[in-house]
């Protein structure tokens, strides 16, 4: 059966939240949820998680799993919130371990900190299927941005994280550690392989001046108009305009707090014997 998609748009760091379910009074996922932050106050909120935690409530769904398509840069994750509210299993791709290796040196964290993905409740593999009701997940590996990314396919739903942006915007960078442009052309064409009709969501959507924000595609929307990977734009081309571009991008504005949190399934680090909780930042090291 097809699922049905409620989007929620943060227009702060453009990234979407999904909540996919069967049916009204059946089960459900939410993808990548989304933890409001203040990065000049360093106060954590949760708007736009309890808009996702209203709406489950009023369509009376059962949360089954909470899904991130990979450790993101530019938000915190409100998983572990909404998992305390609604239930739910947090699950990542398999490969979140590398990431949590890279990071954990980076931002010297507490030694026991683990880096087997622990954290979350399921490490998913490629092609690996689950369920969500009477809907069936199937997972993509689709690394590139980073080392970890998957996407989640629901029969024709398949939401891609930051593989590919709308047509007129491109595709993600691939800068960050473990990043690279052959990997996620690669990775692209996994996608571009399913049928012309496959509805692909984003993650998130930076809407050129004019356009308001959008998050749903299609494959063939993509193969024909998205302005870094059309068919007619060579593996070789993608990859020079790719890193060309990285190249002028500063760092997102969340990265910090971001990765420190979301390498954690959405905790914060353990609070100190004041009762705080800190961040870090490393100074000269990004």
């Amino acid at each position: 059966m097809e699922p049905h998609v409620k989007p929620f748009y943060d227009p702060i760091t453009g990234t979407l939240t999904y909540t996919i379910f069967d049916e009204s009074g059946g089960h459900a996922a939410i993808i990548d949820p989304v933890l409001d932050y203040d990065p000049k106050s360093g106060r954590t909120r949760t708007h736009l998680a309890d808009q996702v935690i209203d709406f489950v409530r009023q369509q009376q769904l059962t949360i089954v799993w909470i899904l991130e398509t990979h450790a993101h840069a530019d938000h915190l994750s409100a998983a572990r919130y909404l998992q305390t509210k609604l239930g739910g299993r947090i699950g990542i791709g398999e490969h979140i371990t590398q990431v949590q290796t890279v990071f954990k040196k980076m931002f010297h964290l507490e030694a026991d900190f683990a880096v087997n993905g622990s954290q979350f409740d399921h490490l998913f593999a490629h092609n690996e299927t689950f369920q969500v009701g009477r809907l069936t997940g199937h997972t993509l590996f689709v690394p590139g941005h980073t080392p970890a990314d998957m996407a989640y396919q629901f029969n024709d739903a398949v939401f891609v994280g930051d593989t590919l942006f709308m047509p007129d915007v491109g595709s993600a960078r691939c800068d960050f550690p473990g990043g690279d442009a052959h990997t996620l052309y690669q990775s692209v064409q996994r996608l571009f392989a399913l049928p012309p009709a496959t509805r692909l969501f984003m993650c998130h959507d930076y809407p050129p001046a004019g356009r308001a924000p959008a998050w749903e595609t299609t494959v063939a929307e993509q193969r024909k108009n998205n302005i870094h990977l059309r068919d007619t734009i060579s593996e070789a081309e993608f990859i020079r305009v790719r890193q060309a571009r990285d190249a002028t991008l500063e760092m997102p504005v969340l990265i910090i707090p971001s990765v420190q949190v979301n390498i954690r399934a959405g905790d914060l680090p353990p609070a100190e014997d004041n009762g705080v909780h800190y961040l870090k930042i490393p100074v000269n090291a990004l």
